[in-house]
């Protein structure tokens, strides 16, 4: 199930695509499927079922989305902070060392959660079938790439990195670091910027979202996109330990 190397070069395009398809839905006019928005059908059900009104159900749905979107750009950037962003944005996987240090002593992907959580906002978005697509493809190439990597360190790194992995888990963060600390400093600036577009993402959720117009987040998506690409391009990089993103 592990990714391969074309798939790993390719992972941002991949992603993309799949974010299109799930916002676009061309599934729904060939099987006349319902085009609404997975928060207005996730607002509508507790409304439905009288647990609590549409208006509160509407801003419960939008808070969750705000948290979401506000927790993927924390982890992708508190991730970042101690890579390169030439690393995170890298065609080839690396790893001549284990970083660790920041989150990497609690979990060993920060950066694949991030994006979950970011996905998890995103498609309150999408139509209902889109959602479900979404979120059922992000996580399985998600874990196709994990694998591709651990595969990858394994056989790079052996024992040391075999280690690591037996007192780190993959996904769900230990409350408590799991190994000591390496002397690390992390470059926050840098992941800012390098994650700027997730940052933006959920400032069009938190300054926009109370519109209850999902064009107008979009759109704010889409300048976000727009912004981080313009930010990237001038992002120089330098030298940082390298371990798997």
């Amino acid at each position: 199930m592990k990714a391969t190397a074309l798939e790993f070069r390719l992972r941002f395009f991949i992603i993309a695509v799949i974010y299109l398809l799930g916002f676009v839905a061309p599934w729904n006019i060939l099987l006349h499927l319902d085009s609404i928005r997975t928060w207005q059908f996730l607002a509508a059900w507790p409304a439905r079922s009288g647990w609590v009104g549409f208006s509160a159900a509407t801003i419960t749905v939008l808070i969750l989305g705000i948290l979401c979107a506000l927790i993927g750009a924390l982890l992708r950037t508190w991730g970042s902070a101690y890579l390169d962003p030439s690393i995170v944005q890298a065609g080839a996987m690396h790893g001549d060392t284990v970083v660790a240090a920041g989150p990497y002593r609690h979990l060993r992907n920060p950066l694949y959660l991030g994006t979950m959580f970011h996905t998890l906002a995103l498609v309150l978005l999408m139509p209902t079938s889109g959602a479900v697509f979404c979120i059922l493809a992000i996580a399985f190439i998600q874990f196709r790439l994990i694998f591709g990597e651990e595969s990858f360190l394994t056989a790079k790194l052996g024992a040391t990195y075999l280690a690591y992995c037996a007192k780190v888990p993959r996904l769900i963060p230990s409350l408590t670091a799991r190994i000591p600390a390496l002397p690390v400093t992390p470059t926050w600036l840098k992941a800012f910027l390098a994650e700027i577009y997730m940052w933006g993402v959920f400032i069009s959720f938190a300054a926009l979202g109370w519109r209850y117009n999902s064009v107008l987040i979009i759109k704010g998506i889409l300048i976000s996109l727009g912004v981080s690409l313009i930010v990237r391009a001038f992002l120089k990089p330098t030298a940082s330990i390298e371990s798997s993103i």
